[in-house]
């Protein structure tokens, strides 16, 4: 296994998510995960993991780490225990402990700054609230799952972007120039 600066980021966001939320489950990591992952690629156009995330039916899941759960690397074993669980009421419910602190040294400032915020903002949410965050409309995992129609479908870091708001502007413009010019 080759460890690079996103696998050290990927396992210091896990670690600080199981130590700052509480009923931090696998359901519940992959949507932070990705909700920093999407989130950090809209302002900047690059993830901060470099996982990719998949549209299955209880939304977006980083497959790779999803099946590293099953068979985690000792990297990941030094950081994190994962136990099974009952209390998360899901099919292969996995409890998540930090063993250490975060490593934070490898993240930028605005990396820090998104994962504290969305910590903050998840800490009392169910895994069960956070999955119907992530089915929003227009959110990517919906575009991609609903729209698209393409379950299991990679989902675009693209899909971030929100478009609507700059087409919705141009369209506003045309009209604007179309009203004016009938009037001359």
């Amino acid at each position: 296994m080759i460890i690079n600066n996103d696998r050290k980021k990927l396992i210091a966001a896990i670690v600080y998510f199981a130590k700052n939320t509480n009923l931090c489950g696998k359901t519940k990591l992959f949507k932070l995960l990705y909700f920093l992952d999407f989130e950090h690629f809209k302002q900047t156009g690059r993830s901060v993991t470099g996982l990719k995330y998949y549209a299955w039916k209880l939304g977006p899941v980083p497959t790779s780490l999803c099946d590293e759960l099953d068979s985690p690397e000792p990297d990941f074993l030094e950081n994190i225990k994962l136990e099974p669980s009952i209390t998360y009421g899901g099919y292969g419910a996995l409890n998540i402990t930090p063993l250490n602190e975060p490593d934070m040294s490898h993240f930028s400032k605005r990396e820090i700054s998104l994962i504290k915020q969305l910590a903050e903002q998840y800490k009392d949410v169910t895994a069960t609230g956070i999955v119907e965050k992530t089915h929003l409309p227009n959110s990517p995992w919906h575009r991609v799952f609903k729209e698209e129609n393409k379950p299991q479908n990679l989902i675009p870091y693209e899909y971030a972007i929100d478009t609507t708001k700059e087409e919705h502007i141009l369209e506003l413009a045309k009209e604007s120039k179309e009203m004016k010019d009938a009037y001359r």
